[in-house]
């Protein structure tokens, strides 16, 4: 059997096409998650995809980035399939089907290749925002809104306006924070 895993990395993407790719591909099933491929952790779909083929079965991804970010990743899913008797194949690397001794050998220099994508993309990242704290214009994440604290506010009688500059946000956060349901 032909069994699918898709992946983005966030839930604003779509994962139309690599489920249509794997379905065109012949894949009976098909796993799919918006989660981050940074690590292997927390992705169920993925767990579940691992747990459900069996010897004979065909775990097939689109990129090999959709299945990992890390060689340790990649060769620790690789070899719990081959210990279940399951192959492997990426459909964009043509050459990755690991029922070969050559698609072997390019798993392995993809996944090295992938690794180091991530690690100077990573590099890249830092330089940017070491950059910016050097030019002064790099604040960092934005502190979480305290609801609790704003819905005390308003409790107070403190308009929107006031409760905005007071903690430093927009006045379209206080109000979107005032017209949820309370916790």
């Amino acid at each position: 059997m032909l069994v699918g895993y898709a992946r983005v990395s966030s839930s604003g993407q779509s994962l139309d096409v690599q489920e249509e790719a794997l379905q065109e591909a012949g894949c009976e099933k098909v796993f799919a998650e918006k989660r981050s491929g940074s690590s292997v952790t927390g992705r169920s779909a993925l767990a579940d995809a691992l747990d459900f083929v069996r010897e004979g079965d065909v775990l097939m991804v689109t990129r090999l980035d959709r299945l990992a970010r890390s060689a340790v990743d990649l060769h620790s899913i690789v070899a719990r399939l081959s210990a279940k008797k399951v192959e492997f194949r990426c459909l964009q690397q043509g050459g990755m089907d690991t029922a070969s001794s050559t698609g072997k050998l390019l798993l392995g220099m993809l996944a090295s290749i992938a690794e180091f994508e991530t690690d100077i993309r990573r590099e890249r990242q830092r330089e940017g925002i070491d950059r910016a704290k050097a030019n002064g214009v790099y604040r960092g994440r934005k502190p979480s809104i305290d609801a609790a604290l704003i819905r005390s506010l308003r409790d107070q009688g403190i308009g929107a306006t006031e409760i905005a500059k007071q903690i430093g946000v927009g006045r379209a956060s206080v109000y979107r924070v005032l017209s949820t349901a309370t916790p």
